[in-house]
């Protein structure tokens, strides 16, 4: 068996432990890492295995994941995979940097860094990053973490929205044919999460969080943002929503988008009013359509009814 396989058979025991929602998801993942791996490199290679400080490891400037939004809650899942089997045992993918100081950069395995961070500074200085050190182009780098990402929940639509944006011009030339193909996704799925990115960024601002941002926000405004008039209602009410104090949830925030550009409803016709005398209540007359409806009460005169519809009949056909 090559070095490869035993280190992915080696591995896929962490998912039980660090993160037992996503087997299945865990699963897909190394199968397509392999076949992407092997793509990447054109033959299977030698992987480089180390544990170091996670202080000597930096975030890839163009990493996917907003790595300042992780917190000790949406990685407590995982700091209590790595505390239960004692170690992390599914490498983070990593760069060498030329920096003496600062040996590795991230590719894949933020959420893996920052929960051994946290355990190192909380009573376990025992702890060590697992990393997989390659040889990667920035090109190679940004498909191998959205391979990884792809079929995670925890990072959030508009993290992948953003990557992608900034992927199409750095190494597609704004191609998304090109774009879509070495991903391997169609190019509608790939123009929809380009269209969350391009949101203005009062909508953006608008939202809780960017991780409360989906790509269906998007598509549910874009029949809008494409009228002039309705472009700038939207702003203007997400501004509002933004200087407000306490900020709704999604689900409000897009009632308010929408509702700025909602047709008004029309308002309820009362009728016309026909009666003899000031005192009687008369008839009323509502036309719906090609219908008219005469109402009157059970009290009104026959008197009283002749001389309002007489009145009706003398207005409608003089």
């Amino acid at each position: 068996m090559s070095r490869k396989h035993s280190v992915f058979d080696d591995v896929l025991s962490e998912f039980s432990a660090e993160a037992p929602a996503a087997d299945r998801a865990g699963t897909r993942f190394l199968n397509r890492q392999a076949r992407v791996g092997d793509r990447l490199s054109g033959e299977v290679e030698e992987k480089t295995l180390r544990r170091i400080d996670p202080a000597k490891a930096r975030m890839w400037v163009r990493h996917n994941r907003a790595y300042e939004l992780l917190t000790e809650d949406n990685c407590r899942d995982l700091i209590d995979g790595i505390r239960a089997q004692g170690r992390q045992e599914f490498p983070a993918i990593v760069r060498r940097t030329g920096d003496a100081d600062m040996p590795y950069e991230v590719v894949c395995g933020a959420r893996r860094h920052f929960a051994v961070t946290w355990l190192r500074a909380n009573n376990y200085p025992q702890m060590t990053y697992l990393i997989e050190v390659r040889d990667l182009t920035d090109e190679e780098a940004f498909r191998l973490a959205d391979i990884e990402n792809r079929d995670r929940e925890d990072i959030s639509d508009f993290e992948r929205a953003r990557d992608y944006l900034n992927a199409l011009g750095s190494y597609y030339g704004g191609s998304q044919k090109d774009m879509a193909g070495r991903l391997e996704v169609s190019t509608t799925w790939l123009s929809r999460y380009l269209q969350l990115a391009r949101l203005p960024s009062e909508i953006v601002e608008a939202f809780p969080s960017i991780r409360d941002l989906k790509e269906s926000h998007a598509r549910q405004l874009k029949p809008h943002l494409g009228r002039p008039e309705e472009y700038e209602a939207i702003l203007a009410e997400a501004r509002s929503i933004a200087a407000e104090e306490g900020r709704p949830d999604a689900a409000a925030v897009m009632t308010r988008l929408r509702g700025a550009v909602a047709p008004s409803k029309p308002k309820a016709k009362t009728g016309q009013v026909y009666r003899r005398a000031r005192e009687e209540s008369g008839i009323t007359v509502r036309q719906r359509g090609s219908k008219v409806t005469i109402e009157f009460g059970t009290n009104l005169s026959r008197d009283g009814l002749e001389a309002a519809l007489q009145n009706y009949l003398k207005d409608r056909f003089g």
